[in-house]
């Protein structure tokens, strides 16, 4: 005897009855247990669920999890649940929805850290980069480019970052109440071997990155006396020999990736493009 068809009404009931199910098991404090399900077999699959949500997000969050402690992280990861709708079913992408729920919809609560926001970025941005499909691709530079003479190319695989808070040191033993007066500037990188490492900057630094990514046409040379001069220093120089040491340890550590290759002819810069009237960069959230 052929099956019956399907009608809309039947189908509609099942979207009806998934969507319940799901609910509970999202949020089993405020959602009831479908009528039909014996609450036994129900606590299986809300087991399983919160349980492996919670720990594929530890694993992306663990310092988090441990200044928490398990019962403010679990009341965090029930909440994320609760009210937070993912956009992607990808398991790597859970750390975003977490810091999206985090930035968006959690706000600031009692009993919540005042670095919980810059804490969980911080942690994520090594998610991030382990698993980014950029890659600091070969052609991009001359990998033993002077890097005075030539146009430094950053890695898109370097992360240029501020923090209010020390995020970096941050631990079970070290819960800071407030900001120290001056931000962290951080550079967070994935270097050929997929390994993720972080160094911690001065806001000198940062300029200096910073100008080379929004004026890419310059030289190092050229950024350097641009510090210089908003810096006033008495003597240009230093600032130049200085700079030069670091772009070297910055291509040691694969955060310049070297000189452009056949740059396009550039006229020469102005007085005003070698001394650009902009200040070193606030801290923000950290959030790129």
């Amino acid at each position: 005897m052929p099956e019956p068809p399907v009608t809309a009404a039947a189908d509609a009931g099942f979207v009806q009855v998934q969507r319940a199910f799901a609910a509970h098991i999202r949020d089993p404090r405020h959602q009831p247990c479908p009528a039909d399900v014996e609450d036994r077999r129900m606590a299986i699959y809300r087991d399983l669920f919160f349980n492996n949500v919670s720990g594929l997000l530890k694993g992306n969050f663990p310092v988090l999890h441990e200044v928490l402690g398990d019962d403010a992280w679990r009341a965090l990861v029930r909440d994320f649940l609760a009210v937070h709708r993912c956009r992607t079913p990808l398991f790597p992408e859970l750390g975003r929805e977490l810091l999206a729920y985090l930035a968006d919809a959690r706000g600031r609560r009692d009993g919540d850290p005042p670095f919980l926001l810059e804490l969980a970025h911080y942690e994520w941005v090594g998610t991030a980069l382990e698993f980014s499909d950029d890659e600091a691709d070969p052609s991009l530079a001359d990998p033993n480019g002077d890097l005075l003479a030539g146009v430094p190319v950053i890695s898109p695989l370097a992360w240029n970052l501020s923090y209010r808070f020390p995020v970096h040191r941050i631990g079970p033993d070290n819960r800071p109440e407030a900001p120290p007066p001056e931000p962290t500037h951080l550079i967070v990188y994935r270097d050929h071997r997929d390994r993720v490492g972080f160094m911690q900057i001065n806001a000198v630094t940062q300029r200096l990155l910073k100008l080379l990514e929004e004026q890419p046409a310059l030289t190092g040379l050229d950024v350097l006396d641009a510090i210089a001069g908003e810096l006033r220093h008495p003597k240009p120089e230093h600032v130049v020999a200085a700079g030069r040491a670091l772009l070297d340890d910055l291509r040691a550590r694969q955060v310049v990736l070297g000189t452009r290759r056949d740059p396009a002819p550039r006229p020469a810069p102005s007085a005003e493009q070698r001394r650009p009237d902009v200040h070193v960069a606030h801290a923000g959230d950290g959030c790129p």
